[in-house]
């Protein structure tokens, strides 16, 4: 996939379009072939840019992929807060929260190779302290529905937020990213079919486990 060429006034150069051209390039490159096998040159030919640019904007190739990884969380987190979820009512809160998130990883196939990517890497190229800051609103929104939930009775009271962002994560990621195995080893359809009643059964845990 090339990504459209950047256009510019004659002597002028926009800084911002061309990190995000680099970027969006860098994104299509790395989850197809991986750090290790992602290319600068196939990068800045997606980008339809020099490949100097890229080192001047981002300095190194493991740089750039930990902007793309920053990039890949910011966008779910800032998804997540178009949900509003204080704005609903517990339960109606928790099942969006788990359907969002099972239909975000399903959508979002380039989500899910950068993960596991950045996990054969050991998680080095994560600033702990920019993903705790990216992750931290999600935590809260979780925290508020689940003390609105007990207060209403229909939670229990010892459930982590933390814990449960990890729990729902964890039930919607695994049916998706390794649907080719499951489908290998199961003999189950590969598509919808298979994807819908994982989503149901998502749902279906989450409110077992909350429940009083």
């Amino acid at each position: 996939m090339r990504i459209e060429r950047i256009k510019r006034r004659p002597g002028t150069r926009d800084a911002e379009a061309t990190r995000a051209a680099i970027l969006d390039a860098a994104r299509a490159e790395f989850a197809e072939n991986g750090l290790g096998g992602g290319r600068i040159d196939a990068i800045a030919d997606r980008a339809g840019i020099n490949k100097a640019m890229i080192y001047h904007y981002f300095g190194s190739k493991d740089a750039l992929f930990a902007e793309v990884l920053q990039q890949n969380y910011a966008l779910i987190r800032a998804a997540e807060a178009k949900l509003e979820l204080a704005r609903l009512e517990p339960a109606e809160a928790v099942g969006t929260f788990v359907e969002f998130s099972f239909d975000y990883v399903a959508a979002n196939p380039e989500f899910i190779k950068l993960l596991n990517e950045e996990n054969l890497h050991g998680g080095r190229h994560l600033n702990p302290d920019l993903a705790r800051q990216l992750n931290s609103p999600v935590v809260a929104a979780l925290s508020d529905v689940l003390a609105r939930g007990v207060e209403s009775g229909l939670f229990r009271k010892d459930v982590d937020p933390q814990h449960l962002y990890i729990t729902i994560a964890s039930i919607c990621y695994f049916p998706v990213s390794n649907r080719c195995t499951l489908s290998a080893i199961f003999d189950l359809p590969l598509g919808g079919e298979m994807l819908n009643e994982r989503r149901r059964q998502a749902t279906e845990v989450i409110f077992g486990y909350l429940r009083p």
